[in-house]
């Protein structure tokens, strides 16, 4: 979309300073207690955040949690806050299910960390394959620890050194994924801290829904994998165009590449995620952050063949540490809890809840967006919606990079703050939970459409 120099997303500048400004002074003077909190006892955090980028929300200065039920979080102000956010995915099924919960609590009983399995870590495995297909599974922390240890399973079993990922890409911290496309050849992203490899020795960067790109790296011949989220999500979110996806099965296989999907972000996307609700075939399948109910917790499973590869490679490597683990992944902890999420909430019921809800959000925010005619649109991945500032659809992760309007959307995120409504931070990101009710929904959607109004009017 060609912006003119007054305007942002058919939004006036001077509207949008105004906003930011108005809701940044409402911000501060509305949270006393947070910010002599914060003033008295962030010091000796780098930066004055526990993770450097809670610094990065759009609000003057990071809310502090006191408490989060369901779908609502309660600042130390006392503000109670409609959580759409729900950590960014990592509480999707709504804060402290209480099947989790209890199994935290009976847990916390008998012991927090073993470096020994248990039998709920049998019945987890049995739940993972019930629920997400016939793999393998191993226990991570992370997403970003599950995909970096299944890439070196990759190459391992193939015996090639480069990962293909897509110009935009989010895999967590993996640092073989921290490269972009520029002006046509693959790079370093240039905004890494420390960085003192060249990334584009590992990786390949190619546009999603690109098969021609994809075949082009591939014909190479030193490409491992193909790690992919089936939608690009954490920029403005772009969905895979039909047969994109089966198409990277194709030539995953035709040349001797491994597929590597990465369902953290897109297990909203139905019942076994968008592998299950697609019948998409990877050989290496990840998921993290909402998988054990807000647990820190990953898994990452290969199929069988690719497994029975691991094995011959296993018992011929030379002995010593495989690179793979740390001490406190796959404790008993992770396991009740997975059991626990996976069996009692992770269920068909609550999906059709979080769907149809998504779907009301959906219509709702598209319905005041036409009403107030600007140039943007609504996505929605199951229980996943996202309002981007620009047309769609979007075809790839630079188009995604163009749509991005930060100070627009810096402004409308700190104005539904202020209104009682949190969204995601870095993106336009909202999710339902099983339990967000019609209510909270109908509320966001009437708060969106107050702040278009304003910037409007």
């Amino acid at each position: 979309m060609v912006e003119s120099q007054g305007t942002i997303a058919g939004i006036r500048r001077d509207r949008i300073d105004t906003l930011a400004r108005h809701e940044a002074e409402r911000f501060v003077s509305t949270r006393p207690r947070t910010r002599a909190a914060l003033d008295s006892g962030a010091d000796q955090f780098l930066d004055g955040v526990p993770m450097h980028w809670m610094r990065d929300w759009p609000m003057p200065f990071p809310m502090l949690v006191a408490e989060a039920r369901g779908a609502r979080l309660t600042d130390i102000d006392g503000h109670v806050i409609d959580d759409f956010c729900l950590g960014d995915t990592g509480s999707m099924f709504g804060h402290s299910p209480e099947p989790v919960a209890r199994a935290i609590r009976t847990q916390a009983d008998i012991g927090l960390t073993y470096m020994l399995p248990t039998e709920a870590a049998l019945e987890s495995a049995a739940l993972l394959t019930e629920k997400f297909g016939d793999f393998h599974w191993q226990i991570a922390t992370t997403a970003s620890d599950a995909n970096r240890f299944a890439l070196r399973v990759a190459r391992a079993v193939t015996g090639k050194a480069k990962v293909i990922v897509f110009h935009g890409c989010y895999h967590g911290a993996v640092d073989d994924s921290m490269v972009e496309l520029h002006q046509g050849q693959t790079r370093t992203r240039p905004g890494l801290a420390g960085q003192v490899t060249d990334l584009a020795t590992l990786a390949v960067a190619c546009e999603f829904n690109d098969l021609n790109s994809v075949e082009s790296a591939l014909r190479a011949g030193d490409v491992a994998a193909i790690l992919t989220e089936p939608v690009m999500t954490n920029s403005c979110m772009v969905l895979p165009d039909p047969g994109f996806l089966d198409g990277l099965r194709a030539l995953a296989t035709q040349y001797g590449a491994l597929l590597m999907i990465d369902e953290t972000h897109t297990l909203s996307s139905g019942l076994g995620g968008y592998t299950g609700v697609y019948g998409l075939d990877p050989d290496v399948f990840v998921v993290g952050k909402c998988v054990a109910g807000g647990m820190p917790t990953a898994v990452w499973g290969l199929r069988p063949a690719v497994a029975e590869a691991w094995r011959i490679y296993d018992d011929a490597r030379p002995g010593g540490h495989s690179g793979m683990g740390t001490t406190l992944s796959a404790n008993p902890m992770q396991f009740a809890c997975l059991a626990a999420n996976l069996s009692q909430v992770m269920t068909a019921g609550n999906y059709a809840h979080m769907e149809a809800g998504a779907e009301r959000l959906a219509t709702g925010l598209s319905e005041s967006i036409a009403r107030h005619g600007v140039p943007w649109h609504v996505v929605r991945v199951g229980a996943r919606v996202e309002f981007i500032c620009a047309p769609g659809p979007l075809k790839n992760g630079t188009e995604a990079a163009t749509a991005h309007k930060p100070e627009l959307e810096a402004a409308i995120h700190t104005a539904l703050l202020n209104r009682g409504c949190l969204i995601a931070p870095f993106h336009n990101m909202m999710l339902v939970s099983p339990v967000t009710s019609n209510e909270q929904i109908d509320r966001l959607i009437a708060t969106f459409d107050d702040i278009l109004t304003e910037l409007l009017t």
